[in-house]
């Protein structure tokens, strides 16, 4: 990529064109104002994952292009975080310097905080040894950056796994442990926007929330002061780990969360099916009003979209602009767009993220 491609203008007029594609197939739901966040243009993206190609005795990053499928060399990465761009050459210079760190390393993995800490996990095809470690832990002292080594069936953790993150949001210091291999959030500034415009949605009420794909409890965190209870799920063992920690480290303790998917969480809200994981927690205590969804851009099963359409309030976050608008369609039957934002979470690209509110129809 060529510094032209991050050209101010360029990054205007396709950030409004994107989100004024979003405005125009929501018009039919909703025809109030829609509040936009744009990103930074640089700098803005915390991870990466570069593939690592050899040329005789010296290694390079590569990344998949995306239409030819073809791998092509990277030598800066202006989206990426200032700490990946500065570890970048740093420790290429390090592996291309040491057999043991070169050899049959096939990919290199880059997660950054906005407080400058950094984990680089290096993923190799071969058995990783003590000399190794000990080059590696030579390597991370240097480098003041947290090493991780994979191969298959390893995985060698020098000193942590993770960075430590913190968002100001509504005049509360949120506080997250961000794991290698969980899922974060990419673009730290639009998450810290996305968060306060979720929070300042949300009156503080005397009912309850149950939370679908809560992840690491990057909504959670925010949302749990404004509720009774929240009940939240996720069916990856590593994010409930680390949501867990998380809620622990914001001291937070009205929260529930149960590792099962929306499907299963659907069978036992509709006293459907019974789970051991629910042994000792009975759902029918809960005083839910609101539900929050952040599905994966295939968007909401019919399953759990039955289960939604339930609640009086829906907040739906979305990284599929496509996929909202059909669940909407149904969801539309039942409730009413209370109002809407675009967050460009993954700028130069098509992709945009979308938080919507919906709120259950009155009849009279």
């Amino acid at each position: 990529m060529n510094e032209h491609y991050y050209n101010i203008d360029d990054y205007k007029d396709q950030f409004a064109c994107k989100s004024g594609d979003f405005k125009n197939s929501l018009k039919h739901y909703y025809t109030r104002p829609i509040e936009e966040f744009p990103s930074s243009v640089k700098h803005y993206r915390m991870r990466a994952e570069f593939r690592i190609c050899h040329n005789k005795d010296s290694a390079y990053y590569a990344m998949t292009e995306e239409k030819t499928r073809r791998l092509y060399r990277v030598d800066q990465f202006l989206i990426g975080s200032k700490k990946i761009n500065q570890l970048m050459p740093e420790l290429l210079h390090y592996i291309n310097e040491c057999l043991v760190l070169r050899q049959k390393l096939f990919s290199v993995e880059f997660l950054t905080s906005t407080h400058g800490e950094a984990l680089i996990t290096l993923i190799y095809h071969k058995h990783l040894d003590p000399i190794w470690s000990a080059k590696a832990t030579s390597m991370q002292n240097h480098l003041r950056a947290y090493i991780i080594g994979r191969s298959r069936g390893q995985k060698l953790v020098l000193t942590q796994d993770y960075v430590s993150e913190s968002f100001f949001v509504n005049n509360r210091v949120l506080t997250y442990r961000h794991t290698e291999s969980c899922f974060t959030q990419p673009n730290a500034e639009i998450n810290q926007k996305l968060l306060h415009w979720v929070d300042k949605s949300c009156a503080e009420a005397p009912w309850d929330l149950v939370e679908l794909y809560c992840g690491n409890c990057n909504f959670t965190v925010a949302l749990a002061p404004k509720f009774q209870k929240v009940f939240a799920t996720e069916v990856s063992k590593l994010a409930v780990k680390s949501a867990k920690t998380n809620l622990v480290a914001n001291n937070i303790k009205n929260v529930t969360i149960v590792r099962m998917s929306s499907e299963q969480f659907s069978q036992a809200f509709n006293r459907k099916r019974n789970f051991r994981r629910l042994s000792g927690i009975e759902l029918e205590r809960f005083m839910f009003n609101t539900i929050l969804v952040d599905p994966p851009r295939s968007g909401l099963d019919e399953p759990t979209l039955r289960l939604t359409s339930q609640f009086d309030r829906v907040i739906y976050i979305s990284c599929n602009t496509v996929t909202l608008i059909s669940n909407i369609e149904i969801l539309h039957q039942t409730h009413e767009v209370e109002c809407a934002a675009v967050f460009d979470q993954f700028p130069w690209t098509k992709h945009l993220e979308v938080g919507v509110i919906l709120r259950k129809r009155r009849y009279k």
